[in-house]
């Protein structure tokens, strides 16, 4: 049975997917990783963005409350615009008004300039409902869709708003995926010590993807492995034992 049990653990240990099977983002030991940069301060609409849209006239009352065929509603009161794959959104009593590449603050200006030809004072308020990003806290094991409430929203926020870090997780190796998925920066973020924290208030963007490494758990791991063969293999002896009586 000693020999039995050595073979096991050499099979198990000859192959690494057994022991990080679900490990996910994996980068080369020499890979470079992007440099810090600043922010966006603003963020500017994209298309398929999802717009909450309010018109008022500058005395508070509500002009439009009323959709397209672009719309979805959120509940009885709101409705939510689709940003078109061209950047164009569909509105009542406009139509189709380019809107891509704006910041919230001058597509309401351009809003409020075409509601002129309408209405009196028109005002209007835009919420951008869909940013949001994705935080895997520990590992694959740990994911959550997190809404990005504000403008300056941090890393450290979204790391706290999804349960911190656990006791398996590298503190030490944060990684944050960010644009296209064919060509990504990575960044790597180290939070072990306080003063690296500075670089731990690093602002999110929409779509952005936050990854904790995890410590590889080999003892569990490899007695969850060879438990079955384990099993197997007592079953037989005890089978051969009571045959062999």
């Amino acid at each position: 049975m000693r020999y039995f049990i050595i073979a096991i653990i050499i099979i198990s240990f000859t192959s690494c997917r057994v022991f990080r099977s679900s490990e996910m983002f994996t980068t080369d030991k020499n890979f470079e990783f992007s440099k810090f940069k600043e922010s966006a301060k603003e963020y500017k609409i994209q298309p398929f963005d999802k717009l909450d849209v309010k018109i008022f006239t500058n005395d508070g009352y509500k002009l439009i409350n009323i959709g397209s065929s672009d719309y979805i509603f959120r509940n009885q009161n709101d409705i939510l615009y689709n940003v078109n794959y061209d950047g164009f959104i569909k509105l009542p009593s406009l139509g189709k008004i380019s809107i891509s590449g704006y910041t919230i603050e001058e597509a309401e200006n351009l809003l409020e300039k075409e509601y002129k030809t309408l209405y009196q004072n028109p005002f209007v308020i835009i919420n951008v409902t869909n940013r949001r990003v994705i935080v895997f806290s520990g590992g694959s094991d740990n994911g959550k869709v997190i809404e990005l409430k504000n403008e300056n929203y941090t890393l450290i926020e979204a790391l706290a708003e999804s349960g911190g870090i656990s006791n398996t997780s590298k503190s030490y190796r944060i990684k944050l995926i960010r644009g296209d998925l064919n060509n990504p920066e990575i960044y790597l973020f180290n939070i072990a010590k306080i003063e690296d924290m500075q670089k731990a208030n690093f602002l999110l963007e929409t779509n952005d993807i936050i990854y904790v490494e995890t410590r590889n758990r080999y003892a569990s791991i490899l007695l969850a492995e060879i438990t079955p063969y384990l099993s197997l293999f007592t079953t037989g002896l005890l089978i051969y034992g009571l045959f062999a009586n």
